[in-house]
């Protein structure tokens, strides 16, 4: 894994000031840091909920006046567009989003455009952007090379060429992205939010609502469900929570574990985080992932993050002491046992993986800031009057 801050050496939904509800929202830029100077102004092109929406937080903490655009709120809401843009690439819409986007941005002037993720944006209005502002970022936690997403990806694949910066959290999709024509890559970890996911105070009723002993908080995958299941059957006491699990085979074994759906609200995803004993993070083998999101947020709430041993897992926490590894079922559920019978061995390792991630600064902040820095090198593309 290259790029910024990472582990030291010998280491290896929705967001506040961010909304996607309406197509363009000016966010009240903040003062920047004492100190520091006026920050840039970006124009950012994305959601306004989840991990995109704590980014775009994120970069306003940092200082720079952030305007939101949010391309998937021109597109009618319900399932049938929602299928046809993941199926098809936002086929025949393309123009229409450059049009809306564009007319969104008017005149105002901004010193970096930031497009999170990008499904939707196409390369004729990546070119565009730049002529007017000069430098185009991309970020996508995806997997856009994939064969698994089949189309979704198409108009970012095309519009790679035309970006000053590709931003990736795969080192397999540096050599993909440099094939697709990119000018620049860059490949970060993936990073918690310190505002979403920082501990919270807990009261006596969050104890009873969210306590548990082995939590899982993810989506249904084809191969997330034998390995729960056998976890089950080993006697692991399981919670789950996550959307699409009743359509897992092993749904029969699984349902009595199954809490509910996905946790997209961040207080009540910290508590269930924070009230349970062990958090087993599952990569997602379609997505060729060695690390997640919860890689991250979970250390970062002050969890125990149980996890299958990868090498970026390796390089980000110590083995045994800052995170819990396995590389199999039986092995988990052994872990998962042992740890249960030992709290202080539980809050020992939560708390040297709290410590282990705030020094990787796997945050959100110093992520996004050598991004940008990256992206505004002597390399920096300038706006064509």
């Amino acid at each position: 894994m290259s790029g910024w801050p990472g582990p030291p050496k010998g280491g290896s939904e929705n967001s506040p000031g961010c909304s996607a509800a309406e197509p363009w929202e000016c966010l009240a830029p903040q003062a920047a840091p004492e100190g520091r100077p006026n920050g840039l102004r970006i124009l950012f092109l994305g959601i306004g909920n989840g991990t995109s929406g704590h980014r775009c937080a994120a970069l306003q903490r940092l200082g720079h006046d952030v305007t939101l655009v949010s391309p998937y709120a021109f597109l009618p809401r319900g399932r049938v567009f929602r299928y046809w843009t993941f199926h098809t690439g936002a086929a025949f819409l393309e123009r229409y989003i450059q049009r809306h986007i564009l007319k969104a941005a008017g005149a105002s002037q901004f010193d970096l455009v930031w497009v999170d993720n990008g499904e939707l944006i196409g390369a004729s209005l990546v070119r565009r952007l730049k002529r007017r502002y000069g430098t185009v970022v991309n970020y996508n936690v995806d997997d856009p090379f994939s064969p698994n997403y089949g189309a979704r990806f198409r108009l970012y694949r095309q519009a790679i060429p035309e970006y000053s910066l590709v931003a990736v959290v795969r080192d397999v999709n540096v050599a993909e992205a440099k094939a697709a024509g990119a000018k620049s890559v860059l490949c970060v970890y993936r990073s918690a939010d310190e505002i979403a996911h920082r501990p919270r105070d807990l009261s006596p009723d969050d104890w009873r609502r969210w306590a548990s002993d082995v939590l899982f908080v993810g989506t249904w995958f084809p191969e997330r469900g034998p390995f729960l299941a056998e976890l089950i059957e080993r006697g692991v006491p399981l919670a789950i929570y996550g959307d699409r699990w009743q359509k897992a085979k092993e749904w029969p074994a699984l349902q009595p574990h199954w809490r509910g759906p996905g946790l997209y609200n961040d207080d009540d995803y910290a508590r269930a985080i924070q009230c349970a004993k062990i958090s087993l993070g599952l990569l997602s083998k379609g997505n060729r992932d060695l690390h997640t999101t919860r890689s991250l947020e979970i250390p970062s709430l002050g969890g125990l993050f149980c996890a299958e041993r990868t090498p970026d897992h390796l390089r980000l926490y110590k083995e045994g002491e800052e995170a819990v590894f396995w590389s199999g079922a039986q092995e988990c559920a052994e872990k998962c046992f042992a740890l249960l019978a030992c709290a202080d061995k539980r809050s020992r390792i939560a708390r040297a993986g709290r410590n282990r991630c705030l020094a990787n600064q796997t945050l959100n902040e110093p992520a996004l800031k050598t991004i940008i820095e990256a992206a505004s090198g002597p390399e920096k593309s300038e706006p064509h009057s």
